[in-house]
């Protein structure tokens, strides 16, 4: 069984802008809550095409990130069919393989995988995505030098490897489900391409 998955991701957090955890360092709030997004641009499991679709993934580390197991719930794209719904469970669970298992690694409990309404929108320095009623998050990017955006490239913990990302701040960010209630803005946020592939 072959697959391939790409597009555009991103996460957001309630770090300080730019978050340490991806340099390996310990979160800037002592924990870390975080939504990560993907939408599918170009992607098909085992003869299955899972283009045009989304999968949210809401995390909750109780330290540094590296070491510190992960509580997660999955959000998937309620416009899959069965069949699709299935192929998007197996890759971003990680029991595909791929990178995908080596984000699995850090899972310590899984709160629930769920479908959902997933609506995505990325421009050129601005991200939005709504999960259902559970979350919402929007962000911009950093300008650096000459009004250029700020981009992180070769950092250790990445959910995109291989890609630059552009250091975001967040407009929102809001979660509400598994018991937790998070609701901040101008946290760090990060976007980039992603492939992944098994």
């Amino acid at each position: 069984m072959t697959w391939n998955v790409s597009g555009t991701y991103f996460e957001a957090c309630n770090c300080e802008a730019a978050c340490p955890c991806v340099f390996l360092s310990p979160p800037t709030e002592g924990d870390c809550t975080a939504i990560v997004g993907w939408h599918i641009d170009n992607g098909t499991y085992d003869g299955v095409s899972v283009a045009g679709l989304n999968v949210a993934l809401a995390v909750y580390s109780g330290g540094h990130m590296a070491t510190t197991p992960w509580r997660v719930a999955l959000y998937l794209d309620d416009q899959a069919s069965a069949e699709q719904a299935e192929a998007l469970g197996a890759i971003f669970s990680g029991a595909a393989g791929g990178h995908p298992a080596v984000l699995a690694g850090h899972i310590g409990e899984v709160m629930g995988m769920t479908a959902a309404t997933i609506a995505f929108d990325a421009g050129k320095s601005t991200l939005t995505c709504r999960v259902g009623d559970v979350a919402d998050v929007q962000m911009t990017a950093i300008d650096g030098q000459g009004g250029e955006h700020i981009k992180i490239s070769g950092h250790p913990l990445a959910v995109a490897p291989g890609n630059d990302v552009v250091a975001a701040r967040t407009d929102a960010f809001r979660y509400s489900d598994h018991g937790y209630e998070w609701e901040i803005s101008e946290r760090n946020g990060f976007y980039s391409p992603f492939q992944y592939a098994g």
